[in-house]
């Protein structure tokens, strides 16, 4: 029997949409909140990767298993160059696909405009300029980032470059992070990727771009300034009284990289699911997405201590031994017993500026609780800080 109850969601993320469809799948009725006048509308064209490397199953198979469109463009991207602070040059090469590249925010083609389209083709209901204030009843949150622990910043910009990637590792360009170059159909994204230095951000991002017409001559038409937030936090509870909270509202983010989306979809719908089949959404997160992130926080610590000389060391072993980067990124990312035994070490080297604020209030209906001090911490407090 088909069920009349309508499920609320505050967000149309990929992890809302991801739950959004779930749910609609099964009968339900849902409606989807969205704050802002379009989908993806922070992200404003912003070519991102969807990882492929932390399970053997490839990502997009994983999509379609699990009942979420593939339909969005692609670029497979299993080979690039790296370079490394001195400028010396190093091939990537992967025997299978690390990541696809894909456009995010709103238009033909892109992966946020799939997910909305999948979602309104079940009957989902989304209305934009809506802010979800107030959630009586059966719902789940799916409303971004809460802090700032990384930030990507740099440009769009038209070029007749051709496909690729390209990544320089260097802390005077992206201090603990990486500055990156995209580039699909005529169109690219050049960001320094910073996990600290966020008040110098123009300094780094005039760095980036200069290097990169240095070392593979960048030529950028139209380049257009834009900027993001990321924020990397295992939660004690992905609960706001009863709703679960998923994607970059509950910090589910790979700590190395930064990459979410895997997390921010898988993460959707199991909250669906947990709603639908009455299960404990935080059991069910802590078996399947806990795990990596975990591995990955032990990944980001020791990433941390690298600097330069430290980066040329793994660049340098790399070309030396012809390493296929999928293994070996598929190999980091793994929860052995030597990521257990580094992980209280990794915690406490580790430091999110976002704070557990998990509200066990059975009965509260606040979307973010305001039974305490819940400031954000994020983007605005952290660059004047």
């Amino acid at each position: 029997m088909v069920q009349t109850e309508l499920i609320q969601i505050g967000g149309a993320g990929p992890a809302g949409l991801a739950a959004a469809i779930t749910l609609a799948k099964a009968g339900r009725r849902v409606l989807v909140h969205e704050a802002q006048s379009e989908v993806g509308h922070r992200f404003d064209g912003d070519f991102q990767g969807l990882e492929n490397w932390s399970t053997q199953q490839d990502v997009l198979d994983l999509l379609r298993e699990i009942g979420i469109t593939t339909e969005f463009a692609t670029l497979p991207c299993s080979r690039s160059y790296a370079f490394d602070a001195w400028g010396e040059r190093y091939d990537l090469v992967g025997s299978k696909t690390l990541f696809y590249m894909v456009e995010r925010g709103p238009g033909p083609g892109t992966f946020d405009t799939a997910l909305l389209e999948h979602a309104r083709g079940l009957g989902v209901e989304v209305r934009f300029n809506s802010r979800l204030d107030n959630l009586q009843g059966t719902g789940i949150l799916a409303a971004g980032p809460k802090a700032a622990d990384a930030i990507a910043v740099g440009y769009h910009f038209e070029t007749a470059m051709e496909n690729g990637f390209w990544v320089i590792l260097d802390d005077e360009l992206a201090p603990q992070g990486y500055a990156y170059m995209l580039v699909m159909n005529g169109r690219g994204t050049v960001k320094s990727c910073m996990f600290s230095g966020f008040k110098q951000e123009h300094l780094y991002v005039q760095r980036t771009v200069d290097a990169f017409q240095r070392l593979v001559g960048l030529e950028m038409v139209n380049p257009r300034p834009h900027g993001g937030a990321g924020n990397f936090h295992i939660p004690a509870r992905a609960l706001m009284g009863i709703h679960p909270v998923v994607g970059e509202e509950a910090g589910f983010q790979d700590f190395l990289w930064g990459f979410g989306m895997r997390y921010a979809i898988l993460s959707g719908v199991l909250a669906a699911r947990s709603q639908l089949e009455g299960n404990n959404y935080d059991l069910l997160w802590r078996q399947e997405i806990e795990p990596p992130m975990e591995s990955s926080m032990v990944n980001r610590a020791i990433f941390g201590m690298l600097g330069n000389r430290g980066y040329r060391w793994v660049l340098r072993r790399n070309q030396k031994q012809h390493w296929d980067a999928h293994r070996v990124l598929h190999w980091i990312y793994q929860h052995g017993s030597i990521k257990r035994l580094l992980l209280p070490w990794a915690r406490h080297r580790y430091r999110s500026q976002r704070r557990d604020e998990s509200c066990d209030h059975i009965n509260c209906t606040c979307v973010w609780c305001r039974h305490g001090d819940h400031r954000l911490v994020g983007a605005e407090k952290t660059c004047d800080s």
